[in-house]
């Protein structure tokens, strides 16, 4: 069999079919109805980390998002977490001694030592080191954590425009 053998039967046609661009939106509903599919997972109620999530993606701190939505901050932490953000209080070393502490190798209280955290701060490394985020809660957060909720980039400010480059 030859090549034009092989190629027997191929035609080249000079049109396409235009399929258009496929597209999912879900920002007809709001971020709690988004994240109502996940109420069993998240650490409080939908509309209370949707809460969380639109105050901590306006740029503030996981303590206003937390107070703003009337709940611990401990719980802020761990819905934001749940949704992909790193709130992990620990650097790389002391989140494997934390690892150490879960797998049995130290005891809790030398894993306290060699990290230097706080009651709090190693409780919540311990949640962060034993829950997975959620893919489909962070796929329901994403554009409001992404851009905030003025649907502004966060840095437009530092960000040049065309007429910036041009010589006065």
């Amino acid at each position: 069999m030859g090549l034009s053998d092989i190629a027997a039967g191929v035609e080249v046609t000079t049109e396409q079919r235009d399929r258009g661009v496929a597209t999912v939106d879900e920002t007809d509903a709001d971020l709690a109805e988004r994240l109502a599919d996940h109420a069993d997972a998240l650490p409080c109620a939908p509309a209370v980390a949707a809460t969380v999530v639109e105050v901590y993606a306006e740029g503030r701190s996981i303590d206003t998002a937390a107070s703003v939505a009337e709940v611990a901050p401990t719980t802020a932490a761990k819905t934001l977490h749940l949704c992909g953000e790193q709130v992990s209080p620990l650097g790389p070393t002391g989140r494997e001694i934390v690892r150490d502490w879960l797998d049995a190798k130290l005891s809790r209280t030398e894993a306290m030592e060699l990290t230097g955290a706080s009651e709090r701060a190693f409780a919540l490394a311990a949640y962060v080191e034993t829950h997975e985020p959620i893919p489909a809660a962070r796929e329901a957060v994403a554009a409001t954590l992404s851009r905030g909720l003025g649907g502004a980039e966060p840095l437009d400010e530092a960000m040049s425009d065309v007429a910036d480059l041009r010589e006065s």
